[in-house]
């Protein structure tokens, strides 16, 4: 496992409109080094390193601070898909790619490892799963900070949970719309599985080409793991492969024999191709 990353959103959550304005910041050629970078994004100084953190937790900007392609497919103000992030189905991209990314390890380890042992989101019991997942088990024992990684917790769960639709800041929160995790009567957070038939089919298999790319046979228990990214039932999964089994006919094949469930994917189809198709039809 790469050295976990728990910090560098200086404890902001991401803000809806950000991810634009990082964009455009990086295609004028700025540097959020520089002391301008706070005009040029018009934000504090602290929030110019979260922006900075975000684009690349999210997988936009690459190491070397280059654009990576799915930015410019994204929010090209010219030709890009959905540059003001008005489509529920780029937030679910967007979340999948935070949670695969790698340098936002929280996301992974929450919505994944986390999530396939326990539905409520105990933010002490999280944070003793990441310490010894991350840290005691690959050998980081030495780097890990109580404080940081439970500020971390903080932040994703408020970047998630839309605590009041009627106060600005919450509903400006990146993934407030999603409402995959919420909180329950008695104060604790839970992911949140219901009402989730809008998670479009497409989306769902661009992230499925994008975690299996090498495969053309994916079991149902492979696609078990991407659902829980989405909060998916095995009812949910089921219908969306039933649906992407009917726009991609004679492509996609789905077969249960013998209690073996599996997608087969019977010819060429990228994810790239299944994007496009998404926002332009």
């Amino acid at each position: 496992m790469a050295k976990p990353i728990f910090s560098g959103h200086e404890t902001f959550s991401c803000k809806l409109h950000w991810l634009k304005r990082g964009y455009e910041f990086v295609v004028k050629k700025y540097n959020f080094n520089d002391e301008e970078a706070v005009v040029h994004l018009g934000v504090g100084k602290n929030m110019v390193a979260s922006i900075k953190y975000y684009m690349k937790a999210f997988g936009l900007l690459n190491q070397d601070g280059d654009l990576e392609d799915i930015a410019r497919k994204l929010f090209n103000s010219e030709n890009g898909f959905d540059p003001f992030l008005e489509d529920i189905g780029s937030l679910y991209l967007l979340h999948f790619l935070i949670v695969n990314t790698g340098h936002a390890t929280a996301y992974k380890t929450t919505f994944i490892d986390y999530h396939s042992q326990r539905n409520i989101i105990d933010k002490n019991k999280l944070q003793n799963f990441i310490k010894h997942v991350c840290f005691d088990n690959e050998g980081y024992q030495n780097i890990y900070n109580e404080n940081t990684v439970k500020k971390d917790i903080n932040v994703l769960i408020h970047n998630y949970y839309n605590k009041s639709i009627s106060n600005i800041e919450d509903s400006n929160t990146i993934f407030a719309q999603l409402n995959l995790i919420r909180e329950t009567e008695d104060g604790t957070f839970v992911f949140n599985y219901e009402n989730k038939t809008n998670v479009p089919p497409k989306i769902f298999l661009y992230a499925l080409l994008h975690s299996f790319h090498d495969n053309n046979s994916i079991s149902f228990e492979m696609m078990r793991d991407l659902a829980l990214t989405f909060c998916l039932t095995n009812n949910d999964l089921l219908n969306i492969i039933k649906q992407l089994c009917i726009d991609y006919s004679g492509i996609l094949v789905f077969s249960d024999v013998a209690g073996i469930k599996e997608l087969q994917i019977k010819g060429e189809l990228s994810k790239d191709e299944v994007l496009k198709n998404y926002y332009i039809g």
